[in-house]
């Protein structure tokens, strides 16, 4: 990967469709986030398309599922295979990996592979989704495996587009998403970087206030266009936090056109906005 041609990193997309026509959620979910995001393109790419879209905008793109059978009942993507998939692009493509928590010791030892043997460079995790309370101690080993294999966990926090609209939310519970539970994990693995992913509306001065505090924690902007950031994460990530703040899209949902150009139109600091858009993804996903 040419880190000194690329304009961008985006360390938030979702591969949504494997080869083999499988699809990351069920149709249900997949159609409620669709109208929640009022997204109009390709809502399940492949690896390769997330690839091409990317490759064509001379930028670098994380890539990864989200594993919750356990929660969801609905079989997963394989990040192995994803793995796989992407190290056939890695001048555009950085896997992460997925792993249920639910799974226990098979999760710990899974994760280790993932790393050691399919080149994944990080790890995804939505605790609403997967129905996991992060800071329950069950997980440590988990968090203590990544962080010995010196990669970052990227949490979803806030608000969730999947289950949005549908009855009972899809029976998805948002509360174990609040940042406030990552603080634990941060504050109990210093080692283990960790990426607070999207506004994490409403507890976005919770995720700024851990960010500030914990020197491992860091936030990803995805999941929402920059017109609508929280005042208050507009002004943290131009001070305080113009080191810990990280572009990302949440392609397919939002495309990183429509996110770009809504950013260009941000109260950013000019010697700020290098910083989010790659300096900052260098030295977190330990490119450099």
């Amino acid at each position: 990967m040419d880190l000194s041609s690329l304009t961008a990193i985006d360390v938030h997309t979702h591969v949504e469709q494997d080869g083999h026509g499988c699809f990351a959620l069920d149709q249900e979910l997949l159609d409620a986030s669709e109208k929640y995001f009022r997204a109009g393109q390709d809502r399940t790419p492949t690896v390769t398309a997330i690839a091409e879209h990317y490759r064509a905008r001379n930028m670098a793109a994380v890539v990864f599922t989200v594993e919750a059978p356990a929660a969801t009942g609905h079989p997963a993507l394989s990040s192995e295979e994803i793995a796989d998939a992407a190290a056939e692009h890695a001048d555009v493509l950085i896997p992460f990996g997925s792993v249920d928590p639910h799974a226990g010791k098979a999760a710990v030892l899974r994760a280790r592979r993932l790393v050691t043997e399919h080149g994944v460079r990080g790890f995804k995790f939505h605790p609403s989704l997967q129905a996991f309370e992060p800071n329950d101690v069950r997980y440590y080993p988990l968090y203590e495996a990544i962080a010995e294999l010196g990669v970052p966990a990227l949490f979803h926090t806030g608000q969730t587009g999947i289950g949005a609209g549908l009855p009972g939310g899809h029976g998805i519970k948002l509360r174990y998403s609040n940042p406030m539970l990552l603080d634990d994990v941060a504050a109990d693995f210093p080692d283990l970087t960790i990426i607070l992913a999207h506004p994490s509306v409403p507890w976005q001065d919770e995720a700024i206030s851990v960010a500030t505090h914990k020197a491992n924690v860091y936030i990803d902007l995805s999941g929402w266009s920059p017109k609508y950031f929280p005042p208050q994460l507009v002004r943290a990530a131009n001070t305080l936090l113009k080191r810990k703040v990280l572009f990302g899209s949440d392609f397919p949902v939002i495309t990183p056109d429509r996110w770009l150009a809504d950013f260009a139109e941000l109260e950013i600091k000019d010697e700020v906005r290098p910083l989010i858009l790659k300096d900052n993804a260098i030295q977190v996903l330990r490119l450099a």
